[in-house]
Protein backbone atom coordinates (compact mmCIF):
# COMPACT_ATOMS: atom_id res chain seq x y z
CA UNK A 1 0.00 0.00 0.00
CA UNK A 2 1.65 3.23 -1.21
CA UNK A 3 0.38 6.29 0.67
CA UNK A 4 0.89 9.85 -0.58
CA UNK A 5 -1.18 12.92 0.30
CA UNK A 6 -0.07 16.51 -0.20
CA UNK A 7 -3.04 18.83 -0.95
CA UNK A 8 -2.30 22.18 -2.54
CA UNK A 9 -3.20 24.18 0.57
CA UNK A 10 -0.38 22.38 2.42
CA UNK A 11 2.28 23.57 -0.03
CA UNK A 12 0.96 27.11 0.36
CA UNK A 13 0.98 26.79 4.16
CA UNK A 14 4.63 25.73 4.12
CA UNK A 15 5.54 28.96 2.31
CA UNK A 16 3.45 31.05 4.71
CA UNK A 17 5.05 29.42 7.76
CA UNK A 18 8.50 30.28 6.43
CA UNK A 19 7.45 33.88 5.80
CA UNK A 20 5.80 34.43 9.20
CA UNK A 21 8.35 32.65 11.37
CA UNK A 22 10.19 35.94 11.93
CA UNK A 23 7.12 37.33 13.71
CA UNK A 24 7.05 34.71 16.48
CA UNK A 25 9.19 34.11 19.56
CA UNK A 26 8.66 30.37 19.86
CA UNK A 27 7.23 27.41 17.96
CA UNK A 28 4.85 24.86 19.43
CA UNK A 29 5.48 21.69 17.47
CA UNK A 30 2.65 19.24 18.03
CA UNK A 31 3.17 15.54 17.51
CA UNK A 32 0.85 12.63 18.18
CA UNK A 33 2.02 10.91 21.37
CA UNK A 34 1.11 7.56 19.76
CA UNK A 35 3.75 8.12 17.07
CA UNK A 36 6.14 10.85 18.24
CA UNK A 37 8.64 10.35 15.40
CA UNK A 38 6.35 9.34 12.56
CA UNK A 39 4.09 12.36 13.16
CA UNK A 40 6.99 14.82 12.94
CA UNK A 41 7.32 16.44 9.54
CA UNK A 42 11.04 16.26 8.66
CA UNK A 43 10.71 19.51 6.66
CA UNK A 44 9.97 21.40 9.87
CA UNK A 45 13.56 21.19 11.14
CA UNK A 46 14.67 22.96 7.96
CA UNK A 47 11.94 25.58 8.31
CA UNK A 48 12.18 26.23 12.07
CA UNK A 49 15.99 26.01 12.25
CA UNK A 50 17.22 27.62 15.49
CA UNK A 51 13.92 29.19 16.56
CA UNK A 52 13.07 28.14 20.16
CA UNK A 53 10.47 25.38 20.29
CA UNK A 54 8.45 23.17 22.59
CA UNK A 55 7.63 19.68 21.38
CA UNK A 56 4.10 18.86 22.52
CA UNK A 57 3.21 15.17 22.70
CA UNK A 58 -0.51 15.64 22.29
CA UNK A 59 -3.24 13.01 22.72
CA UNK A 60 -1.18 11.53 25.54
CA UNK A 61 -4.38 9.99 26.93
CA UNK A 62 -4.45 7.66 23.90
CA UNK A 63 -0.77 6.69 24.10
CA UNK A 64 1.08 4.11 26.18
CA UNK A 65 2.25 6.18 29.19
CA UNK A 66 5.50 4.23 29.56
CA UNK A 67 6.45 4.92 25.95
CA UNK A 68 5.40 8.58 26.27
CA UNK A 69 7.81 9.06 29.18
CA UNK A 70 10.64 7.60 27.07
CA UNK A 71 9.90 9.88 24.14
CA UNK A 72 9.60 12.95 26.34
CA UNK A 73 13.06 12.19 27.69
CA UNK A 74 14.32 11.62 24.13
CA UNK A 75 13.27 15.11 22.98
CA UNK A 76 14.66 16.72 26.11
CA UNK A 77 18.03 15.09 25.46
CA UNK A 78 17.93 16.61 21.96
CA UNK A 79 17.69 20.02 23.62
CA UNK A 80 13.97 20.68 23.22
CA UNK A 81 11.47 21.37 25.95
CA UNK A 82 8.87 18.58 25.79
CA UNK A 83 5.38 18.35 27.29
CA UNK A 84 2.84 15.52 27.23
CA UNK A 85 -0.68 16.97 26.94
CA UNK A 86 -4.26 15.84 26.62
CA UNK A 87 -5.76 18.92 24.99
CA UNK A 88 -9.12 17.19 24.49
CA UNK A 89 -9.68 17.23 28.26
CA UNK A 90 -7.36 20.16 28.93
CA UNK A 91 -4.89 18.17 31.05
CA UNK A 92 -1.45 19.81 31.18
CA UNK A 93 -2.46 22.69 28.90
CA UNK A 94 -1.80 25.37 31.53
CA UNK A 95 1.84 24.25 31.70
CA UNK A 96 2.42 25.51 28.18
CA UNK A 97 2.67 29.21 29.05
CA UNK A 98 4.90 28.46 32.04
CA UNK A 99 7.18 26.30 29.90
CA UNK A 100 7.29 28.97 27.20
CA UNK A 101 8.53 31.52 29.73
CA UNK A 102 11.27 29.10 30.81
CA UNK A 103 12.43 28.54 27.23
CA UNK A 104 12.43 32.30 26.52
CA UNK A 105 13.86 33.33 29.90
CA UNK A 106 17.02 34.91 28.44
CA UNK A 107 15.06 37.04 26.00
CA UNK A 108 12.58 38.11 28.71
CA UNK A 109 15.46 39.04 31.02
CA UNK A 110 17.15 41.15 28.31
CA UNK A 111 13.90 43.02 27.70
CA UNK A 112 13.55 43.78 31.41
CA UNK A 113 17.14 45.00 31.64
CA UNK A 114 16.40 47.42 28.79
CA UNK A 115 13.38 48.73 30.70
CA UNK A 116 10.89 47.24 28.25
CA UNK A 117 7.42 46.32 29.46
CA UNK A 118 6.56 42.60 29.42
CA UNK A 119 5.04 41.65 26.09
CA UNK A 120 2.82 38.75 25.17
CA UNK A 121 4.74 35.76 23.89
CA UNK A 122 4.03 35.24 20.21
CA UNK A 123 3.95 31.57 19.26
CA UNK A 124 3.34 29.56 16.12
CA UNK A 125 1.49 26.27 16.35
CA UNK A 126 2.53 23.69 13.74
CA UNK A 127 2.07 19.98 13.13
CA UNK A 128 0.75 17.44 10.65
CA UNK A 129 -3.03 16.96 10.21
CA UNK A 130 -5.04 15.46 13.05
CA UNK A 131 -2.54 16.00 15.88
CA UNK A 132 -5.01 18.22 17.72
CA UNK A 133 -3.75 21.75 17.06
CA UNK A 134 -7.20 23.34 16.90
CA UNK A 135 -8.37 21.49 20.01
CA UNK A 136 -5.33 22.75 21.92
CA UNK A 137 -5.95 26.34 20.87
CA UNK A 138 -9.61 26.20 21.83
CA UNK A 139 -8.53 24.96 25.26
CA UNK A 140 -6.07 27.81 25.61
CA UNK A 141 -8.56 30.54 24.64
CA UNK A 142 -11.43 28.72 26.38
CA UNK A 143 -13.66 29.20 23.35
CA UNK A 144 -14.37 27.28 20.15
CA UNK A 145 -12.56 29.77 17.95
CA UNK A 146 -10.43 27.35 15.96
CA UNK A 147 -12.23 24.83 13.77
CA UNK A 148 -11.84 21.26 14.94
CA UNK A 149 -12.61 17.88 13.50
CA UNK A 150 -11.61 14.27 13.96
CA UNK A 151 -10.28 14.18 10.43
CA UNK A 152 -7.27 15.66 8.64
CA UNK A 153 -7.34 18.94 6.77
CA UNK A 154 -9.92 20.88 8.81
CA UNK A 155 -7.79 24.02 9.24
CA UNK A 156 -7.11 25.61 5.85
CA UNK A 157 -5.94 29.15 6.75
CA UNK A 158 -3.89 30.92 9.40
CA UNK A 159 -5.26 32.93 12.31
CA UNK A 160 -3.93 34.75 15.38
CA UNK A 161 -5.52 33.87 18.70
CA UNK A 162 -5.06 35.95 21.84
CA UNK A 163 -4.76 34.05 25.14
CA UNK A 164 -5.09 36.56 27.97
CA UNK A 165 -2.22 39.05 28.15
CA UNK A 166 0.54 36.44 28.08
CA UNK A 167 0.27 34.61 24.78
CA UNK A 168 -0.65 35.24 21.15
CA UNK A 169 -0.85 32.11 19.05
CA UNK A 170 -0.65 31.73 15.27
CA UNK A 171 -2.48 28.69 13.98
CA UNK A 172 -1.35 26.98 10.78
CA UNK A 173 -2.85 24.15 8.72
CA UNK A 174 -1.44 20.68 9.16
CA UNK A 175 1.30 19.85 6.71
CA UNK A 176 2.29 16.40 5.53
CA UNK A 177 5.43 15.96 3.47
CA UNK A 178 5.20 15.29 -0.27
CA UNK A 179 6.68 11.79 -0.18
CA UNK A 180 6.98 9.13 2.53
CA UNK A 181 10.38 7.50 2.10
CA UNK A 182 9.33 4.82 4.58
CA UNK A 183 5.90 3.42 3.77
CA UNK A 184 5.55 2.13 7.34
CA UNK A 185 5.38 5.76 8.46
CA UNK A 186 2.49 6.25 6.07
CA UNK A 187 0.72 3.21 7.52
CA UNK A 188 1.18 4.44 11.07
CA UNK A 189 -0.20 7.87 10.17
CA UNK A 190 -3.11 6.28 8.35
CA UNK A 191 -3.95 4.01 11.27
CA UNK A 192 -4.33 6.98 13.62
CA UNK A 193 -6.44 8.94 11.13
CA UNK A 194 -3.91 11.49 9.87
CA UNK A 195 -4.59 10.55 6.22
CA UNK A 196 -8.00 10.52 4.56
CA UNK A 197 -9.52 7.03 4.56
CA UNK A 198 -10.62 7.24 0.95
CA UNK A 199 -6.95 7.20 -0.06
CA UNK A 200 -6.34 3.87 1.71
CA UNK A 201 -6.79 0.14 1.35
CA UNK A 202 -8.59 -0.50 4.63
CA UNK A 203 -7.96 -4.24 4.70
CA UNK A 204 -4.19 -3.69 4.42
CA UNK A 205 -4.41 -1.10 7.18
CA UNK A 206 -6.40 -3.42 9.47
CA UNK A 207 -3.84 -6.21 8.93
CA UNK A 208 -1.04 -3.76 9.75
CA UNK A 209 -2.83 -2.76 12.95
CA UNK A 210 -3.53 -6.35 14.00
CA UNK A 211 0.11 -7.30 13.38
CA UNK A 212 1.22 -4.48 15.68
CA UNK A 213 -1.23 -5.26 18.48
CA UNK A 214 -0.53 -8.99 18.32
CA UNK A 215 3.16 -8.24 18.85
CA UNK A 216 2.97 -5.62 21.58
CA UNK A 217 -0.49 -5.94 23.20
CA UNK A 218 -1.64 -9.50 22.40
CA UNK A 219 -3.86 -9.96 25.45
CA UNK A 220 -6.01 -7.03 24.39
CA UNK A 221 -6.64 -8.65 21.02
CA UNK A 222 -7.58 -11.91 22.74
CA UNK A 223 -10.04 -10.19 25.07
CA UNK A 224 -11.59 -7.82 22.53
CA UNK A 225 -12.23 -10.44 19.85
CA UNK A 226 -12.53 -13.57 22.01
CA UNK A 227 -9.69 -15.38 20.25
CA UNK A 228 -8.11 -18.65 21.37
CA UNK A 229 -4.36 -19.17 21.76
CA UNK A 230 -4.44 -21.23 18.55
CA UNK A 231 -6.13 -18.38 16.65
CA UNK A 232 -3.54 -15.94 17.95
CA UNK A 233 -0.86 -18.07 16.28
CA UNK A 234 -2.39 -17.32 12.87
CA UNK A 235 -1.10 -14.71 10.45
CA UNK A 236 -2.68 -11.23 10.90
CA UNK A 237 -4.64 -11.64 7.65
CA UNK A 238 -6.11 -14.90 8.94
CA UNK A 239 -6.94 -13.29 12.27
CA UNK A 240 -8.85 -10.56 10.39
CA UNK A 241 -10.85 -13.26 8.59
CA UNK A 242 -11.64 -14.96 11.90
CA UNK A 243 -12.72 -11.66 13.51
CA UNK A 244 -14.98 -10.93 10.54
CA UNK A 245 -16.62 -14.35 10.88
CA UNK A 246 -17.01 -14.12 14.66
CA UNK A 247 -18.77 -10.74 14.36
CA UNK A 248 -21.29 -12.22 11.94
CA UNK A 249 -20.09 -10.26 8.92
CA UNK A 250 -19.76 -13.50 6.92
CA UNK A 251 -17.29 -12.74 4.13
CA UNK A 252 -17.64 -8.96 4.29
CA UNK A 253 -13.99 -8.28 5.12
CA UNK A 254 -14.43 -4.57 4.48
CA UNK A 255 -16.72 -4.43 7.53
CA UNK A 256 -14.27 -6.50 9.52
CA UNK A 257 -11.42 -4.20 8.53
CA UNK A 258 -13.40 -1.08 9.42
CA UNK A 259 -14.28 -2.60 12.81
CA UNK A 260 -10.64 -3.27 13.70
CA UNK A 261 -9.47 0.17 12.56
CA UNK A 262 -12.21 1.99 14.48
CA UNK A 263 -11.51 -0.12 17.57
CA UNK A 264 -7.87 0.98 17.43
CA UNK A 265 -8.65 4.65 16.79
CA UNK A 266 -11.35 4.87 19.46
CA UNK A 267 -9.18 3.25 22.14
CA UNK A 268 -11.24 0.07 22.47
CA UNK A 269 -7.97 -1.85 22.30
CA UNK A 270 -6.47 0.39 24.97
CA UNK A 271 -3.69 2.95 24.89
CA UNK A 272 -0.87 2.26 22.47
CA UNK A 273 2.26 3.76 20.93
CA UNK A 274 3.14 2.77 17.37
CA UNK A 275 6.64 4.27 17.51
CA UNK A 276 8.50 2.01 19.93
CA UNK A 277 11.42 3.81 21.52
CA UNK A 278 13.72 0.79 21.64
CA UNK A 279 13.09 -0.14 18.01
CA UNK A 280 13.73 3.43 16.89
CA UNK A 281 17.00 3.51 18.83
CA UNK A 282 18.14 0.33 17.08
CA UNK A 283 17.42 1.89 13.72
Amino acid sequence: MTIQWFPGHMAKARREITEKLKYVDIVFELVDARLPLSSRNPMMDQIIQQKPRIVILNKSDLADPFETAKWQNFFQKKGYAALALNSQQGKGVTKLITESKKVLQEKITRQREKGMKPQAIRAMCIGIPNVGKSTLMNRLVKKNIAKTGNKPGVTKGQQWLKIGNELELLDTPGILWPKFEDQEIGQKLALTGAIKDDLLHMDDLAIFGLDFFCRFYPQRVVERYQLSSEEMMMLPAEILIRITEKRGFKENYDRGSDLVIQDIRSGKLGTYTLDRYEESELE
